[in-house]
């Protein structure tokens, strides 16, 4: 069966689908949509702009969808799907690929998320750490005993586990994770303690958007973030996006689900090959890819 999966946030690069807007009519259309759907033109900073402009979350966010999803849409009848699934942000541009979201309403809902998001982060200072070598129950267990907020964020690969917190819990989490054995604790250059309980003021603003927004039934399942099963219930995957902000990117799980479901070769979407690493880390031997020109 052929999978294909979506990247999220920090796979973004300057001169990203500036190909695809060059040679492909399709593209063209889209992005020229997108910049008026958003009221700034996203591919100035998309194809010109510099790395600090591309780290904006409310540019990295639709930026990083556009890309994965007009890739899609360019592939035409060589994008046939079977199942679907994307990591953290990439969640929307797989519902989009798959049918179950417009790409207007797809991209609206970015934005809208990148913006709910950033007034989260603002509102209290807080960051993430990526924790590698250790089990994950070993880091569960350490997080737990933090008095602070520190939680798994992101369930990346055996071995590669991001924690989500206030600054001093991570910092303290870094410390305890390092004397249980971890071969490093690296804090990470992002803008808050995503997938943790500190993003519920964006998860409540950005459920009404997701709430007044029309879900059709998918072309094929979605492997969806919370859960790491296959949805196609239009309301249980609203609702699961919904969930997304707050709860850990089961990334590990979705891949071993989608494996013991029958995929047989994993196609990556949109820029970088983020995902294919990880793939190759839960089963060497499968087939991956990854797409990120035309």
């Amino acid at each position: 069966m052929k999978a294909f999966v979506f990247p999220g946030q920090g796979a973004q690069f300057v001169g990203m689908g500036k190909d695809l807007y060059d040679k492909s009519p399709i593209a063209k259309s889209l992005f020229d949509k997108a910049n008026e759907i958003l009221g700034f033109s996203i591919t100035d900073l998309m194809f010109h702009g510099t790395d600090e402009d591309l780290r904006q979350t409310r540019v990295t966010q639709p930026a990083i969808f556009l890309h994965s999803v007009i890739l899609a849409k360019v592939l035409g009848n060589d994008f046939k799907p079977q199942m679907v699934a994307g990591h953290s942000l990439g969640e929307f541009s797989a519902l989009v690929a798959n049918g179950t979201l417009s790409f207007e309403d797809g991209l609206v809902l970015v934005s809208k998320r990148a913006a709910a998001m950033q007034k989260a982060c603002e509102k209290e200072p807080s960051t993430m750490a990526a924790i590698l070598g250790l089990d994950d129950e070993v880091v569960e267990k350490v997080c737990a005993s933090i008095d602070d907020v520190v939680v798994p964020a992101n369930y990346n690969s055996p071995g590669q586990l991001v924690i989500s917190g206030s600054n001093r819990g991570i910092e303290l989490a870094c410390e305890k994770l390092k004397e249980a054995g971890a071969k490093r604790a690296l804090p990470l250059k992002v803008g808050g303690a995503f997938h943790s309980p500190l993003m519920e003021p964006a998860r409540v603003e950005l459920a009404k958007a997701i709430e007044g927004t029309p879900f059709a039934a998918p072309l094929c399942p979605i492997y969806q973030n919370v859960d790491a099963k296959p949805h196609t219930n239009p309301d249980d995957i609203k609702h699961n996006l919904i969930s997304q902000l707050t709860s850990p990117v089961r990334w590990t799980q979705i891949m071993m689900n989608m494996l013991a479901d029958g995929a047989s070769s994993f196609t990556e979407l949109g820029p970088g090959n983020v995902l294919q690493g990880l793939i190759k880390k839960v089963d060497r031997e499968i087939e991956a890819i990854s797409l990120q020109t035309i």
